[in-house]
């Protein structure tokens, strides 16, 4: 039912930090440009799947890539290899995501109120693709992060507890009942 423009087959290591990633670490609070290339590379089309899948635009998408390795950087110092360095990368991505949705409610709330646009009906698949979006964007940002994390980005539940700071059986609880309610609420659309 859900397909993401976005997707590459590769999820985020759920290996345990090693001293590999404590280097990378390390070289990245140095600035060391090549790592960070070697992250892009190893991450980038990941990461703009994740962020395309929480945000539903390509450019905030981009946007929040780019902030996430700022923020890499500025943090870098302080990762204390607790978890592996690509779920690090991927908490630091999926807080900033929420970081751009509470901005972009935030404006929203603060914006004049639009006339509305007269548009032609779309297609029955436009519609559900629609109102799928809608009951996504309505979710607390946790519960859309497992649902999405889990259906959409193809990461497993152990993996979604390290990003997300829960446990594993957290996420599918959280997966199951996410699923419940949006069967549901499909069902009075």
């Amino acid at each position: 039912m859900l397909q993401a423009v976005m997707t590459t087959s590769m999820p985020p290591a759920a290996a345990a930090p090693n001293a590999d990633d404590r280097l990378l670490a390390a070289r990245c609070a140095a600035g060391d440009a090549l790592i960070f290339e070697d992250i892009y590379r190893r991450y980038g089309e990941r990461m703009k799947s994740v962020a395309w899948n929480h945000l539903g635009s390509i450019a905030d998408a981009e946007d929040a890539v780019q902030e996430t390795f700022l923020k890499i950087h500025r943090a870098a110092s302080t990762y204390t290899g607790e978890a592996s360095f690509s779920t690090w990368v991927f908490r630091i991505l999926v807080n900033t995501c929420y970081d751009v949705l509470r901005k972009r409610k935030r404006r929203v709330e603060e914006a004049p109120i639009e006339e509305t646009v007269e548009r032609t009906a779309p297609n029955i698949d436009d519609a559900k693709r629609i109102t799928l979006k809608k009951l996504l964007d309505e979710l607390p940002e946790q519960r859309r992060s497992v649902f999405t994390l889990f259906e959409i980005d193809g990461l497993s539940h152990a993996e979604i507890g390290e990003i997300l700071g829960i446990t594993e059986g957290n996420s599918k609880w959280i997966l199951f009942a996410t699923k419940k309610d949006l069967q549901q609420k499909w069902r009075t659309q």
